[in-house]
């Protein structure tokens, strides 16, 4: 069984269904903010910015794999799923604060000035909402404890699949 998990975490096939995951969480929450009009925060920006690292880091292996874009998207998506939790996690400590007056977020996105994605892109990095506000719920969790959820399945597969590469294979 691990033996096929090493197989399959060297396939292009494999980066490409990474590929197609994140990009799936993004069309799905341009449709909330464009079409559903729930506007994101400073928080949501920053994850969704996480989720687009998955992307990126996915992309070279899923169209030429070799072991040098392997290792750039196991270093990518690594570094994306676990910063993506610990944001989500912060969004949801936001949000559940006793006192919301303490808790709050930036106004304008902290993006390096060499790329302010935020001025290039307004409609994908612009923040316009509040990261207090809970207007979104499914199954009475919130939107920032779905993508807990979502960076935590990331990260834990990250982690299983660079273990099998490293460990059962002994190859990257």
């Amino acid at each position: 069984m691990f033996l096929a998990l090493s197989t399959f975490a060297a396939s292009r096939f494999s980066w490409g269904l990474l590929f197609l995951t994140a990009l799936g969480l993004e069309v799905v929450a341009l449709y909330f903010q464009h079409r559903m009009d729930l506007q994101p925060c400073i928080m949501c920006i920053y994850q969704r910015t996480a989720v687009f690292g998955v992307l990126f880091s996915a992309l070279p292996a899923a169209i030429l794999n070799n072991v040098i874009t392997r290792t750039i998207g196991f270093v990518g998506w690594g570094v994306s799923a676990i910063w993506g939790l610990r944001l989500a996690m912060e969004h949801v400590d936001i949000q559940t604060a006793t006192n919301p007056f303490f808790a709050t977020c930036e106004i304008v996105p902290n993006f390096p000035s060499w790329a302010p994605l935020h001025e290039w892109l307004p409609n994908i990095f612009g923040a316009t909402g509040d990261c207090g506000d809970i207007n979104w719920s499914f199954l009475d969790m919130s939107m920032p404890q779905w993508m807990i959820v979502v960076f935590a399945i990331y990260t834990v597969v990250w982690a299983i699949m660079l273990f099998n590469r490293l460990f059962v294979s002994r190859s990257f």
